[in-house]
């Protein structure tokens, strides 16, 4: 029995819909589909040249899809601060907080973060709450965030969150993506507290062949890693089309859950069935450790999310 396709989106006319690292990978199937189904679709691209090709190809595939680039590097807040200062739009339907790195040898941001909890976590936060008040103003708005099974390696050190004690790429990788679910755990608490009509939930893609795989090896120099990367791309992984199946259910499939993590319907890593809701680790369902997290996240990006009354708080009535 066939399972939920990419032609079982609902209608997007008259939605708008932000798709981060839409240029390659799950980003661009995303970016594509709901462009296809009529939404238009911002693309945020930390390159404007692979963005700009990008919405070529799109327009090659969907004829007269409604689409836009505009250039976002999620390393750099200050050009976060830029994306959201730049958005045009009243309204936001989709927030899909798709582009990260995975693996790569210690490095910083701009802002001096580790990179990959900076940009996987930090940066989407900051994003997250600078484009809060366009969500708050639409209805049945939905932020999804793109996370990794390779969560369950490790939860986040709330006393070494950007990894200065020690760094181990996979490890640090791992945490960047426990702090994905803890952040849309709390995001989801506190948007019910705030009686709010936006849903928060979490997507994975099980084993997807994309470029996020060969980048770490890429940066290493080894072109051994890279081709070993590549051969379990082609030998065990599934296509991007079939990765951003889980990302597209959670963003428009009708009665997801609050806090719910999607992904494929085959042990968590793979299938053409309907999208599931998949395990995850008990820590990223901590109240204690999402209100620490969102704590210190407001505190290194300087950007906070005022309008929401804190996980589990009531709110007021008039």
């Amino acid at each position: 029995m066939a399972g939920w396709t990419a032609d079982h989106i609902p209608d997007q006319t008259g939605r708008v819909a932000v798709v981060t690292g839409a240029n390659s990978g799950l980003g661009y199937v995303a970016a594509r589909e709901l462009a296809r189904k009529g939404a238009h679709v911002v693309l945020g691209c930390r390159s404007e040249v692979r963005g700009r090709e990008a919405v070529e190809r799109i327009a090659g595939e969907v004829p007269g899809a409604d689409v836009e680039v505009v250039r976002l590097d999620l390393g750099d807040l200050g050009c976060v601060r830029e994306f959201a200062a730049a958005y045009r739009h009243e309204r936001l339907d989709l927030l899909v907080n798709n582009a990260g790195v995975m693996a790569l040898p210690y490095g910083t941001t701009v802002d001096g973060f580790e990179t990959q909890f900076g940009v996987n976590h930090l940066g989407h936060f900051a994003l997250t709450g600078l484009l809060l008040p366009a969500l708050l103003a639409t209805p049945d708005a939905r932020v999804v965030t793109v996370s990794s099974m390779m969560h369950a390696l490790a939860n986040i050190d709330i006393r070494d969150l950007n990894s200065e004690r020690r760094y181990r790429r996979w490890i640090a990788y791992a945490r960047s993506k426990s702090a994905n679910l803890l952040f849309t755990h709390e995001l989801a608490r506190r948007l019910e507290a705030s009686y709010a009509e936006a849903t928060a939930v979490a997507a994975h893609p099980g084993y997807a062949a994309t470029n996020l795989q060969t980048r770490g090896p890429q940066a290493d120099g080894s072109r051994a890693g890279e081709r070993l990367a590549e051969l379990g791309n082609r030998v065990f992984a599934q296509s991007a089309e079939a990765g951003a199946l889980p990302v597209l259910y959670a963003a428009t499939a009708p009665r997801v859950r609050a806090d719910a993590f999607i992904g494929p319907s085959f042990a968590a890593w793979r299938g053409t069935g309907t999208p599931a809701p998949s395990p995850r680790a008990p820590w990223t369902l901590d109240d204690r450790a999402g209100e620490y997290l969102w704590a210190a996240s407001e505190r290194l990006t300087g950007v906070t999310y005022g309008t929401l009354k804190p996980g589990g708080q009531a709110a007021r009535t008039s």
